[in-house]
């Protein structure tokens, strides 16, 4: 199994959008290393939710429902592919959402793509980096995991 981060900007499409919906086309996405990450996903892999620009920090967790195929909002189906997209299904909310402040703040995610990559909107994760996100999104505590 394998652990990802995608990030989406809460007003245009966030995690109450994600709930909702229940099922989500992961597309328009038009960054290489992206694409290339999203081709990556696995189905069952794990994805922590992340809001940017407001608030920004990971609220949620979701799971990877389908893996990629070519995405149907680029505008030249008769192109070959070179865009692709992810089906996402939501599993849970975190009870805290854990910001970036404390994401930056914790020792142990000094090297999260996160923070060396911080443009970047689907990256992938260490375990170990996405059972602390996670244990900090339940209790809200750091440290050993």
């Amino acid at each position: 199994m394998n652990y990802w981060l995608v990030k989406s900007e809460p007003d245009t499409y966030g995690w109450h959008h994600f709930t909702k919906q229940g099922r989500a086309v992961w597309d328009g996405v038009r960054n290489y290393q992206a694409r290339n990450n999203l081709r990556l996903m696995q189905l069952g892999d794990q994805v922590l939710f992340y809001h940017s620009i407001l608030n920004p920090g990971v609220v949620g967790l979701a799971t990877v429902v389908r893996e990629s195929y070519p995405d149907p909002t680029f505008p030249d189906a008769s192109a070959p592919a070179r865009w692709f997209v992810v089906e996402l299904e939501p599993v849970m909310a975190l009870a805290k959402p854990v910001t970036l402040a404390q994401i930056k703040a914790e020792p142990m995610l000094a090297a999260i793509g996160l923070i060396k990559q911080s443009r970047l909107s689907v990256m992938p994760i260490r375990p170990d980096e996405f059972e602390l996100i996670l244990k900090m999104g339940m209790t809200g505590e750091a440290g050993s995991v």
